[in-house]
């Protein structure tokens, strides 16, 4: 329960900063509105360091299903610990991105464009080519796990700085590959806001996008447990 619990109020506080981002350089009426990409992919890297220094001694700090299950594979988790992970992900993303949309309501339904509303809550490709953007978030979330792995291994991991070296990963990330399909990675920080978008995004006619939602779902598992699989056999 104490899993669930942190990854919940984790998961929930990344999707508060990395959303939270998205919509304050995207919505009309925003006082930062055009804060651009680099502002972005700044804050999504803050937003996974932040919950990852309060809560990485306690639980590892996953706030991601996909590593959650790349670490089962490697054994360094249990498996009675992944549904509570797994739980606690998706709900805390869900909350995060209600908090959101109650936050931003005003800016939401100043916004008549379902994708700009959409792209605050989760990713959509830039181009629409369902091979390449499964390919796309296969090697984003590879090279998340692979570098969250080496770098678990080293001095930083005993001393704290593994986490300011996850925000640069993901800000990395998100520069060298953010525009192809938005880097999502993860199903708790796209999955789970697109629900809420879905359910109390104001406004009519929304479009979750349910056609293209699976690959931020299932592209980032294959790529982190082909990670977790590939690093484990490095001759380190």
């Amino acid at each position: 329960m104490n899993i669930l619990i942190c990854e919940l109020v984790g998961t929930m506080l990344l999707v508060l900063l990395g959303d939270g981002a998205c919509m304050n350089i995207s919505l009309n009426k925003s006082g930062q509105k055009g804060g651009g990409a680099c502002l972005c992919g700044l804050a999504w890297g803050f937003a996974v360091m932040v919950p990852a220094f309060i809560f990485g001694k306690a639980t590892g700090a996953h706030f991601n299903p996909a590593v959650t299950i790349a670490l089962l594979v490697n054994g360094s988790i249990s498996a009675g610990s992944v549904p509570f992970y797994i739980i606690g992900e998706m709900l805390g993303g869900f909350l995060g991105a209600c908090i959101l949309t109650i936050m931003y309501h005003d800016h939401l339904a100043a916004t008549p464009e379902n994708d700009v509303k959409r792209g605050c809550y989760c990713t959509a490709p830039s181009i629409r080519n369902m091979p390449l953007n499964f390919f796309s978030e296969f090697v984003d979330s590879f090279v998340l796990m692979f570098a969250i792995l080496g770098i678990g291994q080293t001095v930083a991991g005993d001393s704290g700085l593994n986490f300011v070296f996850v925000w640069a990963i993901i800000t990395s990330i998100g520069m060298s590959f953010g525009g192809v399909t938005g880097y999502a990675m993860n199903a708790a920080r796209d999955l789970s806001p697109r629900i809420a978008f879905a359910l109390f995004c104001p406004g009519d006619n929304k479009d979750p996008d349910w056609g293209y939602s699976w690959i931020p779902v299932v592209a980032p598992i294959c790529g982190t447990v082909v990670a977790a699989l590939v690093y484990g056999a490095m001759p380190f």
